[in-house]
């Protein structure tokens, strides 16, 4: 996969430094340096807490979505601070105009790419593990573990990783390894290998209100780790609900291509 993925890099950087968008023109690719944040409501009052006085991550009442608060084209990291190495860089300003997004054809979005769908995704504790339900895409679901565990050694690489967590205040902090590289990082096509590893934060910091961040490590695409965040409400009205996910549903333009033309005529590399 890495080999199919470093290939397909290679084309699109000849392409990118041969055809030439200049660094300024790239930047305005469909708002690559569109960083804004949308906060939660400030008046929302205090999250639930248990007895013990932790934090709930879910809704305290068996219901409840959060869904991401700002539009899920933006990046989650202002393009001209993602330390890319130059392969990663030409592959991620092809994804803005050829998207071909795994997840589109059912496939499950490990890391930021879990949360930037307006279905939003549910959190479920139950003993010592979080599971994490995505309402939406191929309606899967991902395991927390909370029970101090450590990462398997050779693990097989898999789309959501294997996950260890722990609370620190009123925040879940979640490691991450163990990834394939059939997914996106976030909405806009951020590129990783096998040698991905995160730690994500989700801090609750009202009854309506989440901020996520995620540290992102991999050696095989950035020159060094960097963090981006975003935030996320809660819907207390919202339940899941059957989804029914269509393979080879391109759903057009609005999932391949830039709005404008849709190239089928090449090879889909993730």
């Amino acid at each position: 996969m890495r080999h199919r993925l470093l290939v397909t890099a290679a084309s699109g950087l000849a392409v990118w430094l041969f055809s030439a968008p200049s660094f300024a023109q790239t930047t305005e690719i469909r708002g690559l340096s569109n960083f804004e944040r949308n906060e939660p409501p400030k008046d929302a009052g205090p999250a639930p807490r248990l007895p013990n006085g932790r934090i709930m991550i879910g809704g305290g009442n068996d219901k409840g979505l959060w869904t991401p608060l700002f539009s899920t084209a933006n990046p989650i990291l202002e393009f001209e601070k993602v330390p890319f190495q130059p392969w990663a860089k030409a592959l991620y300003v092809d994804r803005q105009k050829h998207e071909l997004e795994p997840h589109t054809r059912c496939k499950a979005s490990g890391v930021a790419r879990q949360f930037l769908t307006p279905y939003g995704v549910e959190f479920v504790e139950l003993g010592d593990r979080i599971y994490i339900f995505d309402e939406g895409g191929p309606h899967t679901f991902r395991i927390v573990y909370m029970d101090g565990r450590t990462h398997p050694k050779n693990a097989d690489p898999t789309y959501y990783g294997h996950s260890v967590g722990w609370w620190e205040g009123d925040t879940l902090v979640v490691e991450s390894t163990g990834y394939n590289e059939r997914f996106w990082l976030d909405r806009r096509g951020l590129p990783h290998t096998e040698k991905l590893r995160t730690l994500e934060r989700f801090t609750r910091i009202s009854a309506l209100g989440m901020k996520y961040e995620v540290t992102v490590d991999d050696p095989n695409v950035y020159t060094q780790p960097w963090t981006g965040y975003f935030f996320m409400r809660f819907n207390p009205d919202l339940e899941p609900w059957e989804y029914v996910c269509q393979q080879a549903n391109y759903a057009h333009e609005l999932m391949v291509g830039n709005m404008d033309t849709v190239d089928r005529s090449t090879t889909i590399v993730p």
